[in-house]
């Protein structure tokens, strides 16, 4: 209900007020980046000043790593499977499916968090992993642009050049 109730009340209301929408662009996007930041600051206040969270530094440095290595192995197999000769992705496809297929969001993970472990007094110890989840993908995420891009650019002029020389002239 948390997730699902709001969803379908703003599918509803938007249809009365669409015409309202495009004429006055309110700054969703500004409002939306200021309530995921609410939801993570809640959440990290929530979990570390809970008393019973007993989380000790070795488990919390042996949880970020776990996490790290999960999130670089499934980046990884997501472009081992994407660059196939079979899978008919494009270079930019490929980019599109690992950054995608790998992103978990705190905003649909807390508040299911809360809906399935609801009056579990360890809720803050479970949400541990998601919030660290979080921050590595967009750390991964801004190291690697740099590099995707440039591997994306270097395969789409290969592909072109391949695409030239086949043409007869």
């Amino acid at each position: 209900m948390t997730v699902v109730v709001p969803l379908i009340i703003g599918q509803i209301v938007r249809q009365y007020i669409k015409d309202w929408l495009e004429r006055k662009k309110p700054p969703f996007g500004a409002i939306s980046s200021c309530v995921l930041l609410m939801i993570i600051y809640s959440t990290f206040c929530d979990t570390f000043s809970n008393p019973k969270i007993d989380l000790d530094t070795f488990s919390l440095i042996l949880i970020v790593f776990i996490i790290f290595s999960l999130q670089l192995s499934f980046m990884f197999l997501t472009f081992f499977i994407s660059t196939r000769k079979k899978s008919g992705f494009t270079a930019a496809d490929t980019v599109a499916v690992i950054f995608c297929s790998t992103h978990k969001s705190l905003t649909l993970g807390i508040p299911m968090l809360k809906i399935v472990f609801s009056g579990y007094e360890h809720l803050s110890l479970i949400s541990v992993p998601l919030l660290i989840y979080h921050p590595t993908q967009i750390l991964l995420g801004g190291l690697l642009v740099g590099t995707m891009k440039s591997w994306m650019v270097t395969r789409q002029k290969a592909l072109n050049l391949a695409r030239q020389v086949k043409i007869p002239v």
